[in-house]
């Protein structure tokens, strides 16, 4: 194994102290457990929280910020946090308008966030939870019980940090996430696996003529193996999957997100976004808004995934509202 790291046991501790030194307008390193923007708590405004293990960096500390998150709570690699660190979080950023946590459908994270939100309410803060599961590949897997949350989340981060931004109170957030959960599909595919700093060997097993459709986050098997095929060929099959299971219909107008899993380069990115953008045009579907990087990581993994979110009038506006985060910056 070769990673730019010091100690394994460190690297999630490290990792934070130098994103609060790189972005020091945008966060604060409050303890080694979480982040926080640098001006919360904000009076009168409903805060965001989110988290979940890390190694799927930018997600979610580098949304921390105005528009967006108002905390992460980042736990060991592939680890969900424990209740605690999200307690503290939930605690450090409220300003009395009360609390949003945006959980990914992973058991860990569901149950440690559910016991969070009852601690925070003994110290009367009213917390609401949204669990996002827009991953199309399979249900009940892994981790999970039910569909997975993955790229999609960014995109409810950033729509409803928009809505807590402009000053919607608790309920209306809440509703707003939730939608936009209802409306965003996702798929992911995987040509090499990923190695956990403190496992020190791949997750599991690739031929070098195969690539893992449906792959998961954690690298979680997918819908099947497949022998190598023609980047069209891949991104038409994902399409088909996530096209289908909303259903999207002629005269849509999405949102298109081709987000790296960590090592595939921009060039391959770019060539899938090129096809899924065609797949929806010969179907009606109008790509209105477009995101192309990587935004949900699973350390160095090659592959990538594609998110279809449906847009309406109030998500393009708060889509295109100002965010200032160290991953996501615009209109300000």
């Amino acid at each position: 194994m070769k990673k730019i790291i010091n100690d394994p046991s460190e690297v999630v501790a490290e990792a934070l102290e130098g994103m609060a030194l790189a972005h020091p307008e945008l966060t604060v390193k409050t303890d080694p457990d979480h982040i926080r923007r640098a001006d919360a708590p904000i009076k009168g405004k409903v805060a965001l929280v989110s988290g979940g293990g890390s190694g799927h960096e930018p997600l979610h500390g580098g949304f921390v910020g105005y528009g967006m998150l108002d905390a992460a709570v980042p736990g060991a690699v592939f680890t969900s946090p424990t209740p605690d660190p999200i307690v503290e979080a939930t605690k450090a950023v409220d300003g009395g308008a009360g609390v949003l946590h945006i959980v990914k459908n992973y058991t860990g994270d569901v149950l440690n966030f559910e016991t969070a939100a009852d601690l925070a309410l003994a110290e009367d803060i009213e917390v609401r939870a949204v669990v996002i599961n827009d991953d199309v590949a399979v249900k009940d897997s892994l981790y999970t019980a039910g569909r997975r949350g993955v790229a999609g989340t960014v995109l409810v981060e950033k729509i409803a940090g928009a809505a807590a931004q402009r000053g919607d109170d608790l309920d209306a957030v809440a509703a707003i996430a939730e939608r936009v959960n209802a409306e965003v599909r996702t798929m992911g595919m995987a040509l090499t696996p990923c190695t956990v700093p403190h496992a020190g060997e791949p997750s599991f097993e690739l031929g070098e003529d195969e690539y893992e459709l449906g792959i998961g986050i954690h690298g979680e098997p997918g819908r099947e193996k497949r022998a190598m095929e023609p980047a069209d060929a891949i991104v038409d099959r994902m399409m088909t999957a996530v096209v289908d299971d909303l259903p999207f219909r002629s005269g849509d107008n999405v949102l298109l997100l081709v987000n790296g899993m960590g090592g595939t380069p921009l060039i391959e990115l770019y060539i899938a976004f090129r096809r899924a953008h065609g797949y929806l045009a010969e179907r009606g579907i109008t790509v209105t808004r477009s995101l192309v990087g990587n935004y949900t990581t699973s350390l160095e993994m090659q592959g990538f995934s594609v998110s279809v979110l449906r847009l309406d009038d109030e998500f393009t506006q708060l889509w295109d509202a100002p965010v200032q985060t160290a991953a996501l910056r615009w209109g300000r």
